[in-house]
């Protein structure tokens, strides 16, 4: 018998949690100037082409649409949510900074 078939498997009382998908389930956002928000630069999966990233939202799916089309208006770019993370493509973490600023929100640039 091979090890594949013996693995030990934690769960708790709620189940497997590892296949859980991460979903939005806050129904309510938080205020713009109670949020701190992480902008980074990531290419890695993506053929080398970067992605600027704006983590630690608390908002729900619908104020989350709304702030990700005013990010790719204002950068002149295409993006997308996943996972409750805002992708724009290229680098634009210092267009997105001041766009965020002017909403209200406190921006904090990661990486290099």
């Amino acid at each position: 018998m091979s090890k594949k078939n013996h693995r030990t498997v934690w769960s708790s009382s709620q189940g497997d949690l590892r296949q859980q998908k991460h979903t939005i389930t806050s129904t309510n956002s938080l205020p713009p100037n109670r949020q701190t928000l992480y902008l980074h630069r990531e290419s890695k999966g993506r053929k080398g082409k970067g992605v600027s990233l704006v983590k630690n939202l608390m908002l729900n799916e619908k104020d989350m649409k709304v702030l990700a089309k005013k990010l790719k208006q204002g950068c002149g770019s295409g993006g997308t949510i996943k996972n409750g993370i805002i992708e724009i493509q290229g680098d634009h973490r210092d267009k997105m900074a001041e766009l965020l600023e002017k909403l209200g929100y406190k921006i904090k640039i990661a990486g290099g």
